[in-house]
């Protein structure tokens, strides 16, 4: 499959360093620890830290598929030799179901439309009981990562067989099948960001909420990816199928959903502070009270600003060392956000972060760097029999 213009084509098989085998099954041991002692200690803070590195870690898993899928769908062709990276960020899919079982657990710490008390109280949540009770909420959080899965099942396992037997067949068949991935994705992540943040306060609403969390699932994404190719890179795993074109790109993007992010996020805003609707109002006054305001400005300033003009310089996009400091920030900045979006809801407003959310996020890390490797180490980094991998070994930005 190489191309005369690129003698130097090498893929290996992949085997985690040590190190990093080591770290990853660390982390796991202390989120264990931190969950297990948080259950007899501190459930309230135990539930909301799970909470959030629970739908930090699925958007990654998401958006890995997400990516996939619409280069799939486009027939997109710079993006072959880096697909593979993208596809084992979804190798995290089957843990979402598990985790998500194990949030039933603790749903009365968490939602108040699960307490018959505060339902028979409040007639704003009782009027919506229809649909936020536990009976419906499993059912659709069953259904929505059921459904995850089995496109994940599909379009990575029709990518890793074309690694054995080359057929175009598996390329056509995931065009349909990102179709419909697609379609039933942007309804489930709508909702399942509706069920597991927004319904953590429900008396308010917002009708692009989902569309706020997908922003920000889709940036992090972007920076995982990045990281993942300097990775490859850097290791020697792969040489000459992923190069610092595929890089520019795919840092192209993560400045794209960098902007995009920025205007849903004043899209919500501005529609409630200009309505000035108590029922709307409240979301933002509880994030402007107990420090929350100065989180609310650092969203702003290192979630948007900081990286759009970190990222706007050609050079900028092409250094590894720059890719990596801005993608590290972009990510810690997803935490905060779904951190800002949970912790205001509990503990009385105040702001709150300490040993439970690291060790959680620990586990969660943990889980994800086991997954991926076992990817890795069970697949091709590059799917070298994709017709169109031609046009990603010759891939050249413009601009």
């Amino acid at each position: 499959m190489a191309s005369h213009q690129h003698t130097d084509l090498h893929v290996s098989k992949f085997k985690a360093p040590q190190s990093l085998k080591t770290a990853a099954f660390a982390l796991l041991a202390i989120g264990l620890i931190t969950f297990v002692v948080g259950l007899m200690r501190n459930q309230e803070r135990i539930w909301a830290s799970y909470l959030t590195s629970f739908f930090f870690f699925s958007c990654l898993a998401l958006g890995g598929l997400f990516f996939a899928a619409i280069n799939n769908l486009t027939k997109a062709g710079w993006s072959v030799t880096i697909r593979r990276y993208s596809e084992a960020m979804t190798s995290f899919i089957p843990v979402i179901l598990i985790g998500g079982l194990v949030l039933v657990a603790g749903m009365k710490h968490l939602y108040p439309w699960a307490d018959p008390d505060v339902v028979a109280s409040n007639p704003v949540v009782a009027a919506k009981t229809a649909y936020l009770n536990v009976g419906f909420f499993v059912l659709r959080l069953v259904l929505f990562t059921a459904g995850w899965f089995i496109f994940k099942w599909f379009i990575v396992g029709n990518s890793v067989k074309q690694d054995t037997d080359g057929f175009e067949s598996h390329t056509l068949k995931n065009v349909g099948l990102s179709i419909g991935f697609v379609a039933f994705f942007a309804l489930t992540f709508s909702l399942f960001s509706v069920d597991l943040l927004m319904s953590l306060l429900p008396t308010w609403y917002s009708t692009i909420f989902g569309i706020y969390c997908f922003a920000g699932l889709f940036q992090s994404t972007l920076a995982v990816l990045a990281l993942i190719i300097i990775f490859m890179r850097r290791t020697g795993f792969v040489r000459g199928y992923v190069t610092v074109e595929h890089l520019h790109d795919t840092v192209k993007y993560l400045k794209g959903f960098t902007v995009f992010w920025a205007y849903i996020a004043f899209s919500q805003f501005m529609l409630i502070w200009y309505a000035n609707i108590p029922e709307e109002t409240e979301y933002y006054i509880m994030r402007s009270l107990h420090g929350w305001l100065g989180v609310s400005f650092a969203l702003l300033i290192f979630r948007f600003i900081v990286p759009f003009i970190a990222l706007l310089p050609r050079g900028a996009k092409r250094n590894e060392n720059h890719v990596i400091a801005v993608s590290v920030l972009v990510l810690v900045m997803q935490y905060v956000d779904i951190w800002w979006m949970v912790y205001p809801n509990f503990f009385g407003g105040e702001m709150t972060f300490g040993f439970w959310e690291i060790g959680m996020f620990a586990l969660f890390a943990g889980l994800f760097l086991i997954c991926l490797m076992s990817f890795f180490t069970k697949f091709s980094l590059v799917a070298v029999k994709d017709p169109r991998i031609q046009e990603a070994i010759n891939h050249h930005v413009t601009y």
